[in-house]
């Protein structure tokens, strides 16, 4: 007997219907119906993000603490626990939306009146990390341009050999091949072009393929795109294969996010029916996307996209590559692959020339994946003589500790607070997001939002601000609660005490924007075990903060990061702000010069084969250490001697 069907209609704001049968969830409906909403802790129930509002129809939902009184009586419901049992109407309100939304001139001038201002977007703050020609220019793909000599009775070697021969004139390559399908058309395309092609040769596994051939002279068309894919966010860069030049750059949040918040929770989606397919179509939907915007952008077809190189942690790279990673998260913990071979963009379901490649930069071990190894590249670690260490701060914090004499990693588990994830306010830098806040006194805030818009919510520089200011305020005090004092700012909320950073009323907001004594829990969870996990991993090797000559900061911040304000709560060590640097992407720069690079591809699988990896969870002193940094800045305040003074 066939279930019974029903439309849900989703105004997003815009109204989007999908049949569902009866019985499913909310959260379900809306990722089919292709509208996404916020969701942290995967449909269980616990992070209250994916709140909608019932408008008409029957429904059935769980009671949940996140939804307060008022709420309830309004038809709000958390989606992830609400089944559908007749045809429903659902708004989704713009607090439980996952889109990057656009700047409007009403936005732009609403800013402009109130004084906020703020630097120009740009997500690849580590552009000049690498300095020009430092690596062979050898990209991924390559077009050659041939005038080929017709065959004679004197000179009867076949057409594929003959185009062999014209290459090997050109380019010493002992070691060549190609498909049936080019080997098919050969003879009449030579012909029917005079004899005059362009072959597209790429780099695949040791030897060089001739990927494509077409007739006459395209060798100005060849694009490449590094991605790098976050566990929150999706980046792109499109870039000329030919002359090194960077297009454009875009970013999307990472749509897996309606799954799950960290791998763990992705990891465990995967591993029920059908869940490894959704994950898998939700990141090559934001690719395939990216890569669409770029190339409109630069006007240039889909089909001059030649090569793709993605970085991202080994969940996210197995789930590119619709490979399970259920075995990732169970003792030994063990990834099915680090080092991927060459393949087809199209065997993935990238949508770019059908014959295209794609690389995955390779991986070190379970947790410390290619976007480290592209940020290791990215930044110098294995060429330096002097200690550096690369902090990338994401929902897992990689840390890489080394010289050109060696390398060693560890990942801490710090949780997504920093992307914008877990935390009431929280959203990924992107337009909108507050990420600069100054405290002039208890009752007087200024904030500075991405893009020139007006604020949404706050992401991971604008909490490092918050939380820096309100210590140094005397608001909170060193555990992060907040004192008893008189402000119009602080007040009891539904999770404890909170401070108002913006007022809805200000910029006609659906409400205010806040920072809890539970955002600044996690906040500070968060931080600890990054400091802690550095701290750790220089005290296994007999070592100190002070040893390190150079500190890499990468993570997404969007375009600003205060590094003073970072050493505050505690975050990074009190040293000389000079050996900080904020490099922001640095996966996605490695990325960029892996594609653009022979060179660069063999550097990156010489890092992640020498880097060494150490398991926090099972290194002696390392939870006493985490359990010590869960102050501001510090139990031992010594350690931070600038902040005593």
């Amino acid at each position: 007997m066939e279930k019974e069907t029903f439309t849900v209609t989703f105004f997003h704001p815009q109204p989007t219907k999908v049949k569902v049968t009866k019985g499913k969830d909310l959260l379900s409906s809306a990722i089919e119906a292709g509208v996404f909403i916020n969701s942290s802790c995967g449909g269980d129930g616990v992070c209250g993000r994916c709140k909608v509002i019932i408008k008409k129809g029957k429904y059935k939902t769980e009671p949940s603490g996140r939804i307060s009184p008022e709420e309830r009586e309004k038809g709000v419901v958390l989606a992830c626990q609400t089944i559908v049992l007749s045809d429903l109407e659902v708004e989704v309100p713009p607090t439980s939306r996952l889109d990057l939304g656009q700047v409007s001139e009403e936005d732009l001038k609403l800013l402009r009146l109130k004084g906020i201002y703020s630097s120009p977007v740009d997500i690849d703050k580590g552009k000049d990390l690498i300095k020009k020609d430092l690596f062979i220019h050898s990209p991924l793909a390559t077009k050659l341009y041939l005038e080929l000599p017709p065959p004679t009775l004197s000179d009867t070697v076949s057409d594929l050999e003959r185009l062999y021969r014209e290459i090997r004139k050109i380019k010493d390559i002992p070691i060549m091949q190609t498909g049936l399908t080019n080997i098919k058309k050969l003879g009449r395309l030579l012909r029917e072009s005079e004899w005059k092609v362009t072959v597209l040769l790429g780099k695949r596994n040791g030897t060089v393929e001739i990927v494509s051939i077409e007739p006459g002279d395209t060798t100005d068309k060849n694009y490449g795109v590094a991605v790098d894919i976050g566990t929150t966010t999706v980046s792109a860069q499109l870039v000329n294969l030919n002359n090194r030049e960077i297009l454009a750059t875009k970013a999307t949040h990472n749509t897996q996010a309606s799954f799950g918040s960290d791998v763990i929770t992705r990891i465990i989606y995967a591993s029920e029916g059908g869940g490894l397919e959704k994950l898998h179509h939700a990141v090559i939907d934001n690719i395939n996307g990216l890569i669409s915007e770029l190339t409109r952008q630069a006007q240039i077809a889909l089909t001059d996209i030649n090569g793709v190189v993605c970085a991202g942690n080994t969940t996210m790279i197995h789930l590119l590559l619709r490979v399970d990673p259920t075995f990732i998260r169970r003792e030994p913990y063990v990834s099915t692959a680090n080092f991927v071979p060459v393949i087809r963009a199209a065997e993935a379901g990238i949508k770019i020339n059908p014959r295209g490649l794609l690389l995955c930069v390779p991986g070190v071990s379970t947790y410390v994946g290619g976007d480290i190894t592209a940020g290791v590249l990215a930044c110098g670690l294995n060429r330096k003589e002097e200690l550096s260490m690369l902090i990338d701060i994401g929902t897992n914090g990689e840390i890489v500790l080394g010289n050109k004499e060696w390398l060693i990693s560890c990942s801490a588990s710090a949780g997504p607070a920093f992307e914008g994830s877990g935390v009431k306010c929280g959203m990924r830098a992107t337009k909108g997001a507050i990420q600069r806040v100054e405290i002039i006194d208890k009752d007087e805030v200024r904030v500075f939002t991405i893009g020139e818009v007006r604020p949404k919510g706050i992401c991971g520089s604008g909490y490092i601000d918050c939380l820096a200011e309100l210590f140094r305020k005397g608001i909170i005090d060193r555990t992060g609660k907040f004192k008893d004092i008189n402000s119009k700012r602080v007040r009891e909320g539904s999770e404890g005490k909170e401070f108002i950073l913006v007022f809805k009323e200000e910029y006609d907001l659906p409400e205010d924007i806040v920072i809890t004594e539970t955002d600044i829990e996690n906040l500070k969870r968060s931080k600890g075990a990054i400091y802690s996990a550095g701290f750790t991993l220089l005290k296994k090797l007999s070592l100190s903060f002070k040893d390190i000559k150079e500190f890499f900061i990468a993570g997404g911040f969007g375009t600003y990061l205060d590094i003073d304000k970072a050493i505050t709560i505690g975050l990074l060590p009190d040293l000389e702000r000079e050996r900080f640097t904020f490099v922001g992407n640095s996966s996605l720069v490695g990325a960029r010069e892996i594609l653009l690079s022979y060179q660069a591809k063999k550097e990156a699988e010489s890092i992640a084969k020498k880097m060494t990896y150490l398991e926090l969870s099972t290194e002696p002193g390392y939870m006493d250490e985490y359990v010590s940094s869960l102050f501001f800045p510090h139990t031992e305040l010594e350690r931070f001697p600038s902040l005593i003074k």
